[in-house]
């Protein structure tokens, strides 16, 4: 193989896996119309088409799909040597991509990497907030973050945190003027506030479990978020019932901004674990990470 078809072969796997020639070129540094030669000249040569393109998207023909398939493990491999090299350097380097989602990011992940990071320059780290459970593998990130009840059976995974425990709060304004549930049925008498989460394809069922007794709520209110921030402020302003992580509440459970109810309905559960993939060869600074994330209680 020739230096230049080894090119090719990357600029092919950037498009077919960003499906797009406009996030493939800045992927790659490069213009789309130098990328569009580049992958018209390998088909050329290969005497296969391995991209269909329409208007709106770029996708990989059943040749494409193949190659694709035999491209990333490689290539993959190729890049965890490249970065286990920096072993041999002073200080561990590279670049680390994580998923999580935005509770776990700023409980967790953001303390440690401030904290880590001024002592080692030269470790990137490219955080991605998604409450979604995202394909680590096929999105190319290092690790992800999510509860441990969350995380496949077929990965490594580390705790990174407590236990947690989810509580169901309302403002002392709210309970003016509505009485306080005393059990989860209760709740559908009540304002609460929803969290829309894009993997469960609607709205979230309020957990609860009582006496070894498991109980789900789908509950109904006013408003949904997709974000825990604004389900707490509009918790805070009286707009209805909120079900969150208690040390987000914490402070405000604590001067009596929020009310705590059906507290002997919400046991612990895991926290939050790392997961990466059980193949994957942990470069240095990798390794590092995920020692000083590691939850020692």
């Amino acid at each position: 193989m020739q230096r230049g078809e080894l090119g090719d072969l990357m600029a092919f796997l950037a498009v077919a896996e960003e499906r797009s020639f406009t996030r493939a070129a800045a992927r790659l540094g490069t213009s789309q119309s130098a990328l569009s030669h580049t992958i018209r000249r390998l088909e050329a040569r290969l005497g296969v088409r391995l991209l269909t393109r329409t208007t709106r998207s770029v996708a990989p023909t059943q040749a494409g799909e193949r190659l694709l398939q035999t491209l990333g493990p490689a290539f993959d491999g190729i890049d965890a040597e490249l970065a286990a090299l920096s072993e041999f350097r002073e200080k561990p380097a590279g670049m680390i991509r994580i998923t999580t989602g935005a509770h776990a990011a700023s409980s967790i992940l953001w303390p440690t990497l401030r904290r880590l990071l001024p002592d080692y320059p030269d470790i990137k780290v490219e955080v991605v907030v998604d409450p979604g459970l995202t394909d680590i593998v096929a999105e190319r990130y290092d690790a992800g973050i999510r509860l441990g009840e969350q995380v496949a059976k077929d990965m490594i995974a580390v705790r990174i945190g407590p236990e947690m425990r989810m509580v169901v709060v309302g403002a002392p304004s709210y309970f003016a003027r509505r009485p306080r549930p005393v059990r989860p049925q209760d709740l559908v008498g009540h304002d609460c506030i929803n969290l829309r989460l894009p993997t469960l394809g609607g709205l979230y069922a309020w957990e609860f479990e009582k006496d070894g007794r498991e109980l789900k709520v789908r509950v109904e209110g006013q408003l949904v978020f997709n974000d825990l921030a604004f389900i707490r402020e509009a918790a805070l302003a009286g707009a209805g019932l909120a079900y969150l992580p208690e040390d987000y509440v914490r402070p405000y459970i604590g001067d009596e901004s929020l009310i705590w109810v059906l507290a002997d309905w919400c046991p612990p559960f895991p926290g939050y674990h790392l997961y990466y993939p059980s193949r994957r060869q942990p470069t240095p600074a990798f390794a590092l990470l995920v020692d000083a994330l590691r939850y020692r209680g």
